[in-house]
C-alpha cells in the first residue's frame, strides 16, 4: 500500500509556521507511515524552522509585494511566475494526496498548483480578517478552516470549518503551575505581575511605552517580566536595572511561555492570531496593542473581536506611550474586572484546534481512523 502523501506550507512569520508544524505532528500521530513535505519561501524563517521540528522543506524564489515603490517590486512578476513553475514540479515529483497551507508567501503558489491537478487542498486562516492570498485561494480549495466567526464575508460559506487556531500544548492548564512560574522567575507570590510580550522581536510601541512607565510601575509596587526581543534587549536591560529589587526585568526571549502565562495578573500583547489564540486557552486578563502595520491592520481587526465581546481591553499603538501603563496598573488593581475579562476570553476559546483540522484533512483524504 501506497504512502498517504502530505505537503504543508506556512511561513514568513511563527504565526503561519507553528499551525503548520502542530497539524503535521496531529496528522502524524494518526497516519504513523504518512510522509511529509514543507514549501516554504527562500530566506524566509521556516527554511530554519521547520527543520529543526524534523520535517524535509523545500523553498521558492517567491517574495512579498512591498506597497511602496521598490525595485523589488520590478521583479516580483518574475518571482511569480518562477515559483509556480517550482511548485509545479514539487507537486509531480512528491504526488501529494493532500495539499494544506497555513499562509504566508508560498502558500500560493503551491496551493494552486495542487488545485490545478485537482489535488484535495485545504488553507487554515488564522486571522479575522483574511489574507489576500487566502482569499484567492479560496475559490478553487476544498476546504478552508477558520478561527473566528462571520469568515463567509470572505470565503466560500459552504467550505468553512470553525475550528480556530492551533496553540502550544504546554500551556494548558496553566493555572496548576503557578507556584512553579513564580520559583522559576523568582517573582514574590504577594504582588501582583505583569507579563509584556510583544513577539520574538518585541514591539517598538509597546517596548517605548513600557521603558516610560516603568517608575510607575516601581511606585505601585508591580512586578513586571517584560519580553523586549532581541533589538531593544540591551536598552531596556539598562532601563530596568535600578528596578532590580522591585522585581522589575527585562529578558529578550521567554523560552517557557506556559510559565510565563501561569503567574501573571495580566497580560500586554500585541494581537496577533497565534497570541490571541494562546490568550484564550491561558484565560489571561489582556490589554492587546495591534501592530499598526500588520497588513489590512487585520491585527486592530482581532483585537475588536475580542473587545466587542467584553474579553479584552484594546490601547492603540498611537496611544500607548501615554496609556498603556496606567491601563495595566488599574487592571492589576481591579480584580472584579480580571475576573470579567478572564471569564469572558475564556469563553472563546477552542480547546482541540489541532484535532479538528487534522479531521478536516482526514475526510478530504477519506481515511477511515
Amino acid at each position: 500500500m501506497q504512502p498517504i502523501k502530505i505537503i504543508l506550507s506556512g511561513g514568513g512569520t511563527g504565526g503561519h509556521i507553528f499551525p503548520a508544524v502542530a497539524i503535521a505532528n496531529e496528522l502524524k500521530k494518526i497516519i504513523p507511515n504518512a510522509e511529509f513535505l514543507f514549501v516554504g519561501a527562500i530566506g524566509r524563517m521556516e527554511m530554519e524552522k521547520v527543520p529543526k521540528a524534523g520535517y524535509e522543506i523545500i523553498g521558492l524564489p517567491i517574495a512579498g509585494f512591498q506597497r511602496r515603490l521598490t525595485l523589488s517590486n520590478f521583479i516580483f512578476p518574475f518571482l511569480v511566475i518562477k515559483s509556480l513553475l517550482k511548485a509545479r514540479r514539487i507537486i509531480n515529483d512528491f504526488k501529494p494526496n493532500v495539499v494544506i497551507g497555513t499562509g504566508g508567501y508560498a502558500s500560493g503558489p503551491i496551493l494552486r498548483a495542487a488545485t490545478s491537478k485537482g489535488i484535495p487542498t485545504l488553507i487554515q486562516e488564522q486571522n479575522s480578517y483574511a489574507g489576500i492570498t487566502n482569499k484567492i485561494l479560496s475559490a478553487k480549495v476544498n476546504k478552508i478552516c477558520v478561527a473566528y466567526e462571520g469568515m463567509e464575508k470572505f470565503f466560500p460559506k459552504e467550505k468553512i470549518a470553525l475550528t480556530g487556531n492551533p496553540i502550544r500544548q504546554d500551556i494548558k492548564n496553566v493555572s496548576e503551575k503557578r507556584n512553579e512560574a513564580f520559583d522559576f522567575f523568582k517573582l514574590d507570590k504577594t504582588k501582583k505581575t505583569i507579563l509584556v510580550v510583544g513577539g520574538s522581536l518585541g514591539a517598538k510601541g509597546i517596548n517605548e511605552a513600557v521603558s516610560k512607565g516603568l517608575n510607575l510601575l516601581a511606585d505601585e509596587n508591580i512586578q513586571l517580566i517584560w519580553q523586549t526581543g532581541k533589538n531593544y534587549f540591551e536598552t531596556a536591560k539598562q532601563q530596568t536595572a535600578p528596578f532590580e529589587s522591585k522585581n522589575i526585568r527585562a529578558v529578550d526571549f521567554i523560552t517557557r511561555m506556559d510559565l510565563a502565562y501561569a503567574f501573571a495578573d495580566c497580560v500586554i500583547s500585541r494581537a496577533g492570531a497565534g497570541a490571541i489564540s494562546e490568550l484564550c486557552i491561558v484565560q489571561k486578563p489582556c490589554i492587546l496593542v495591534p501592530l499598526p502595520s500588520a497588513a489590512e491592520d487585520h491585527q486592530t481587526k482581532n483585537a475588536m473581536a475580542l473587545v466587542n465581546k467584553g474579553a479584552a481591553i484594546l490601547v492603540k499603538d498611537i496611544d500607548a506611550m501615554n496609556d498603556l501603563v496606567k491601563k495595566a496598573i488599574d487592571l492589576s488593581k481591579d480584580s472584579a474586572l480580571r475576573i470579567e475579562l478572564s471569564k469572558k476570553i475564556s469563553d472563546l476559546a477552542f480547546h482541540n484546534s489541532t484535532e479538528l483540522i487534522a479531521n478536516e484533512v482526514l475526510v478530504l483524504l477519506n481515511y477511515k481512523k
